[in-house]
């Protein structure tokens, strides 16, 4: 066997598409915070026309990551989420905070609603402050507040954060490229904080995409498995190509710390 092609530099994060977890496997708890693409949402439309949405976690990529990984996973998310009803309301009310829930690693996904679906101020890393208490009550700050949070509750997790496919749409992609531009800038503020960079490598969500992974408005089952093996195929990814920085995962959440003598 030959081990280094597992960490050859010209490979791109979704070159090889893991089905079984690849070394996604090493996190044993993992919190998926996000929207309705995390919640396993399926549209649906009646007879008059009128569309009904319904969040079936079982079919979410963060479950079918759990059934792929034997991991435990938290769907930390609903339908229509935003960063800032997450930190105003919904977390504390769904007691997302509870320490008994904390997670060895916490995948990201939040946006859509915020910046495309309500034009949300997008903000800057200045908006970020020592307490997130502090922080403006704009994305950058909610979602940085985010953040903050499971790090007091869990300072040695891991953090991947999701920017958002492209769908060929400009004025779109747009505001894609600027929420991926803050997340980037984030994954430096914050320790142990990693990019799923979906937007620049996903295929693109254009019209034949939507037609085999879509229902309606949001993804069919295919589409939410072919979710979940991206995302593990890129934790696997990141995980390859920093090996030292995954080496201590094992000791996240518990009392144990290798501690080297100076």
């Amino acid at each position: 066997m030959d081990i280094t092609k597992m960490f050859l530099e010209t490979e791109k994060p979704l070159d090889n598409l893991v089905t079984d977890g690849g070394f996604c496997k090493i996190f044993r708890t993992i919190g998926c915070v996000g929207d309705s693409l995390a919640s396993g949402e399926f549209e649906t439309i009646d007879a008059e026309g009128k569309k009904s949405y319904h969040d079936l976690f079982e079919y979410s990529w963060g479950q079918y990551i759990a059934r792929a990984c034997g991991s435990k996973v938290y769907n930390f998310s609903r339908g229509g989420m935003t960063a800032k009803e997450y930190m105003e309301s919904f977390a504390q009310a769904k007691d997302f905070w509870n320490p008994e829930k904390k997670a060895q690693a916490y995948i990201v996904a939040l946006g859509v609603n915020d910046i495309l679906n309500r034009n949300m101020e997008l903000g800057t890393l200045d908006d970020i402050k020592e307490d997130y208490r502090d922080n403006a009550p704009t994305f950058a700050g909610y979602y940085g507040a985010i953040i903050q949070r499971y790090k007091e509750i869990e300072p040695d997790a891991k953090f991947f954060l999701m920017t958002m496919p492209k769908k060929g749409k400009e004025e779109r992609d747009a505001k894609c490229d600027k929420h991926a531009a803050l997340l980037y800038q984030m994954a430096e503020l914050f320790s142990n904080t990693y990019i799923l960079d979906l937007m620049k490598y996903a295929p693109l969500y254009d019209e034949s995409f939507v037609e085999n992974f879509f229902l309606n408005g949001h993804m069919n089952p295919c589409g939410y498995i072919l979710t979940a093996q991206m995302t593990m195929s890129y934790i696997d990814y990141i995980i390859r190509h920093n090996m030292k920085d995954f080496a201590e995962v094992g000791l996240i959440g518990t009392p144990f710390k290798n501690i080297k003598p100076q």
